[in-house]
C-alpha cells in the first residue's frame, strides 16, 4: 500500500521529514480530544499530557500546535487560528 498520507502532508505542509514518537504523541492525544470533546485542546493540556514541555512542542511543529499538530491530525483549523 506504500505511502501514508500524513507523511507527505508533513513534509509538504511542515517540512518534516519525519514523524518521531513525540510527534505521533501530540497527534494521537489531539484526535483523541477533539473525538471526545468535538474541539480541539488547550496548548496546555498538549503539554501535560504527553510530558513534552511547550518548547519542544514547537520546534516539533514549527507553525505551532494550534495550526500544524491540528492539521496532521486532521482537524480542521481551531477557532481563532488565524
Amino acid at each position: 500500500m506504500g505511502r501514508r498520507p500524513g507523511r507527505h502532508l508533513a513534509r509538504a505542509e511542515e517540512g518534516l521529514e519525519t514523524l518521531t514518537d513525540e510527534h505521533w504523541s501530540v497527534i494521537r492525544f489531539i484526535r483523541g480530544h477533539y473525538e471526545e470533546k468535538q474541539g480541539a485542546p488547550m496548548v496546555r493540556a498538549v503539554c501535560k499530557a504527553t510530558g513534552l514541555p511547550l518548547k519542544r512542542v514547537y520546534e516539533l511543529f514549527p507553525s505551532g500546535p494550534a495550526k500544524g499538530a491540528c492539521k496532521l491530525a486532521g482537524l480542521p483549523k481551531p477557532d481563532g487560528c488565524v
